[in-house]
């Protein structure tokens, strides 16, 4: 059949090569092309679009940021920006005023955090410009990440240096005769501590010792009650009281203790000229019972009957003025 013979044609001539419409011409003009561009190289593609956005943002002049107060004070009061850090280390003083006071106060610190959309009032603009003059790295973040760091931060966040305590050991050979030092036995509140620490340089003292354990440390307010004695005076954490109170006793100091609740007040310490270790309670319990025991003296200073105590703080100056009076008269 006609049929037939045209389709064995057809057939006969597949085996000799590609027949119309396999492709076989398309092939031929393909060649010669090289392998497909990648998308960022096409310039129609999302992705070269994405790469060209990049690149002009890149190469932007300085001259087209914001010239807005906010980045004008920022420009004129930071080196440098930081790269991106972690979370800083240490204690963290947040909030506007409390920064302002510690940098005021020259409280040792590792870095000033800002948010970038911090408003800039007078409170911030003195805080950049201490940090500056102090040669403390400013770092600007993310507002989240300042908020993350403490949510009342205000936008701006100080991270604090560990203070760095002396010892029992290195007190003593620090101390001139006859030596002076106050111990603290339970002290919680760390502007008592600040402000006895500030007491103990007014009046000579060789060095402040206190507990590791429930009491207070050297806190950012701690160093802002001291008004800057804490730079000048050595302080210990000791880890046992009752036997630092020992090694004072062989090491020649009378140990004096504090405690409202004595029947002999200040005016029995006739031994003012003496080598002293001043002991000093807590503010709610006063002396521990064992501290008690191991005191040569337990004092007490005469108050009016309408007023219950004296706060830990002021008893301590007052205890030290007595002593540094004393002294002067021998």
């Amino acid at each position: 059949m006609a049929g037939n013979s045209s389709r064995k044609g057809a057939i006969r001539q597949s085996k000799k090569g590609p027949s119309t419409g396999t492709g076989g011409k398309n092939k031929k003009r393909l060649s010669g092309k090289g392998p497909t561009p990648k998308a960022e190289d096409r310039p129609y593609h999302a992705a070269a679009k994405r790469k060209k956005a990049a690149e002009k943002k890149a190469t932007r002049s300085p001259s087209t940021r914001s010239t807005s107060p906010r980045a004008t004070t920022m420009a004129r009061t930071t080196p440098s920006r930081a790269p991106r850090g972690d979370r800083p280390r240490g204690e963290i003083v947040a909030g506007r005023n409390a920064v302002l006071e510690a940098l005021r106060e020259a409280v040792p610190a590792t870095e000033l955090l800002v948010a970038r959309s911090i408003d800039v009032d007078d409170r911030v603009a003195e805080s950049l410009k201490l940090a500056l003059h102090l040669g403390l790295p400013i770092r600007e973040a993310h507002r989240a990440e300042v908020e993350g760091i403490s949510p009342n931060s205000q936008g701006i966040v100080l991270a604090i240096k560990p203070y760095q305590y002396s010892s029992f050991e290195e007190i003593m050979q620090r101390a001139k005769y006859p030596a002076l030092v106050v111990a603290l036995d339970g002290v919680t509140d760390p502007r008592n501590l600040g402000a006895i620490v500030r007491s103990a340089a007014a009046f000579g003292a060789a060095g402040v010792l206190m507990t590791e354990r429930r009491a207070a440390a050297m806190t950012a307010s701690a160093w802002k009650a001291s008004a800057g004695a804490a730079a000048r005076m050595p302080i210990a954490q000791v880890t046992n009281l009752a036997r630092t109170i020992d090694a004072a006793k062989k090491a020649g100091l009378f140990v004096v203790g504090l405690d409202g609740e004595s029947d002999d007040t200040i005016s029995a310490m006739k031994v003012a000229a003496e080598p002293i270790m001043v002991v000093v309670g807590s503010e709610g319990k006063g002396l521990a019972r064992l501290t008690r025991e191991k005191c040569d003296l337990v004092i007490s200073i005469p108050i009016s009957a309408t007023t219950e105590s004296l706060n830990a703080s002021v008893a301590t100056s007052i205890a030290l003025f007595h002593i540094d009076q004393a002294r002067r008269k021998g």
